[in-house]
Formats: structure tokens, sequence, C-alpha cells
């Protein structure tokens, strides 16, 4: 059976694409009771519950990815909190489970970031969960810096796309190398 060019192409594109063109986050059902005091008092502060769902990792690699992915190491967790947490997501988002998509498709700009608009919104969106020093040591070609930033976007930064991408541009020609041009 041939199918009309219209629906065909509605197969193929991306969900994302098909609506709205804005890929969507994942959504998580909050916990209650003790794992909710635990994700409270210690995750929400910088992130979303739904940061969980793009991984699917055991126990041990949920513990090595909090480690990883947090300034100063591990938070500061009582083992027994540790051990909630890390029992919560291993059975929610252990190796068995899908993880969501992260899909991220930038859009062209063509107005760029003087200084003190870069510094302004890094002021706003970075400085919230760990200081400015640890974007002013480091030197990253254009995808990485993007990719950076989709990261922190997803874990709480207040980027809009245009924003994000005129930050890109601004960090690549601040802070770039002169890798992946």
């Amino acid at each position: 059976m041939k199918l009309p060019v219209p629906v065909l192409m509605i197969l193929t594109v991306p969900l994302a694409g098909q609506v709205g063109g804005r890929p969507t986050r994942p959504k998580v059902q909050r916990p209650d009771g003790a794992m909710w005091e635990v994700i409270r008092k210690n995750c929400v502060a910088c992130h979303g519950i739904d940061d969980y769902a793009f991984y699917a990792q055991d126990r041990a690699g949920w513990q090595k990815l909090i480690v990883d992915k947090h300034k100063s190491g591990e938070p500061d967790l009582s083992e027994k909190d540790r051990n909630i947490l890390l029992d919560w997501l291993a059975a929610k988002f252990g190796p068995d489970a899908k993880p969501f998509p992260r899909t991220y498709i930038p859009p062209e700009i063509t107005t760029f970031f003087s200084d003190p608009e870069a510094k302004r919104l890094m002021d706003r969106a970075c400085t919230r969960c760990h200081g400015l020093d640890r974007v002013q040591g480091v030197r990253n070609a254009e995808e990485a810096w993007r990719a950076t930033l989709v990261d922190m976007r997803e874990r709480g930064a207040q980027l809009s796309d245009e924003e994000l991408e005129r930050l890109v541009e601004w960090l690549t020609r601040v802070w770039g190398t002169n890798q992946g041009k």
C-alpha cells in the first residue's frame, strides 16, 4: 500500500516538529512521602524532577551521575536519604526504562550580545546554581557550548531559545576555541 505524501510526512516528522516545533519536556509524577522530602530538600532548588527521565541506569550509574553532575561532588545527603533517592531512581528510571530523548534544534540568530548583555544574562541564568568562574575558565567550540547550555537549561537555568543561542554565539566568540568552526 502506498501512502499519500502528506500522510507519509506526518509519519516521518518527529512529533515535536508536528506540534509547535519545540521538543516537550518529560512529565514525571512527583513521588510522595519520604522520597518527596528527599527531593524537596536536596534537588529541586537547582533542577526539576523531570530531569531524571533523561536517563535509564542502575543504582551504581545513578550514584556516579549524581556525583559527576554536581559542582562539589555528591550533594550533602545523609546515608538514609541517599539510599532512598538511589532506590527510587533505580526502580523508576532503571536500565529497563526508556530515557526521554534530548532534542534541541537551534534557531538562527542574527543579533548578537554585547559583553554587558551577555554578562547580565549569565548573572540571571547561571549564578543561581554556580559561580561564573566555572564558565570563565572553560574554552569550548560552538557545539560544546550549545550542549552545555541545553543541559543547564534542562537543569533549571531560565533561558529562552533565543537567549540560549545568543549566549552560545557570545561564549564561542569570547571563550571559544578554533575547533569545530
